[in-house]
């Protein structure tokens, strides 16, 4: 390789350094940092002594004599991540770098409209129509998942929690298959894609309400234990008291006082405490007058309520505006 970006070069390093010294340097490492760099590891899978040598250079490491040529690959990648941010988080640190290196056999799907693809899987396996689904971005992915009618939603669903990987044969056929179907043209064809149960989460979390309380339904109804370990995952209402105090304004400032009074119609005390705790005074009066100005409202009313500010959530998370106290998460002391 003439050439080396600044990743590929910390990819190298990585790869040379002792692995408990590269599983505390990754720790240091923003998320999106630890998906590029992992994501270099991968494709360094064999990576000659003379690119390596000028890599450590420029680090300030000079070597001498030969090197043996440096190990990557997705082995090397998803060891570090496990060590460094937990089995969890890595896995979906691993599932966003095979996302992004993968899924450009399916570009060609980005611009057409959700009913439109589904229209264009309608009769395929849903192992199939899984295959497609996990190569779009989220938010594509749940709008398609949206538009299946069921039972095919939920075996779509169940096939993306549970399907491993797929080789880069039987991701050219399915889109070659609907690239023809759709007279589209794709850019060129992927190795392989990771499905998983957090993937699904990561759909599912982007669903409207409606969709999101019947997939769960179903799920729970064909495999209990998987639904239990997807519901385990997502973030709910009830869990705004993981939120820091900070978090939860950060979040009330995006969310209506008429919004808000109908999420907490019947809200467990913890939760209603949180919210309370992290409004001015002015707002606080404001919330009673609201509540008891609309009355009795209906069950489906106070659900896309709290849906809606589950959803601001899980929108301030991703961009890293708020942090989410997840349960397998270890605490820090100082």
């Amino acid at each position: 390789m003439s050439t080396l970006t600044g990743t590929q070069t910390a990819a190298v390093v990585m790869m040379n350094l002792d692995r408990a010294l590269a599983v505390e340097v990754m720790k240091h490492l923003t998320e999106d940092e630890a998906e590029g760099v992992a994501a270099e590891i991968i494709r360094l899978r064999h990576l000659d002594a003379e690119t390596t040598t000028r890599a450590l250079s420029d680090f300030h490491r000079m070597l001498q004599g030969h090197l043996p040529p440096a190990r990557g690959g997705r082995d090397i990648a998803a060891g570090l991540l496990e060590a460094s941010f937990g089995s969890e988080r890595a896995a979906g640190v691993l599932t966003k770098v095979s996302s992004a290196m993968t899924g450009s056999s399916f570009d060609f799907l980005i611009s057409v409209e959700p009913a439109q693809i589904a229209s264009v899987v309608d009769g395929e396996l849903p192992q199939t129509i899984a295959l497609v689904i996990a190569h779009l971005p989220v938010d594509r992915a749940a709008a398609v998942l949206a538009e299946l009618s069921d039972p095919v939603r939920t075996d779509v669903a169940h096939a993306i929690a549970t399907m491993g990987t797929a080789s880069q044969d039987a991701v050219a056929i399915v889109a070659e298959t609907l690239r023809t179907r759709s007279g589209a043209f794709a850019t060129r064809d992927a190795p392989e894609t990771l499905g998983g149960v957090q993937p699904l989460v990561d759909i599912i979390n982007r669903s409207e309400a409606t969709v999101e309380k019947a997939l769960l339904a179903n799920l729970e109804a064909r495999d209990s234990v998987l639904a239990e370990d997807i519901r385990s995952r997502m973030f709910t209402f009830a869990d705004l008291v993981v939120l820091e105090d900070r978090d939860a304004q950060r979040v009330l400032r995006g969310i209506e006082i008429r919004v808000l009074a109908l999420a907490l119609k019947g809200a467990p005390p913890a939760v209603a405490a949180v919210i309370r705790r992290n409004m001015s005074e002015r707002n606080r009066d404001t919330l009673d007058e609201e509540s008891q100005a609309i009355g009795a409202v209906r069950i489906s009313q106070v659900e896309e309520a709290r849906a809606e500010i589950v959803r601001t959530i899980r929108a301030l998370e991703a961009v890293g505006d708020i942090r989410v106290q997840r349960g397998d998460e270890e605490e820090y002391v100082s």
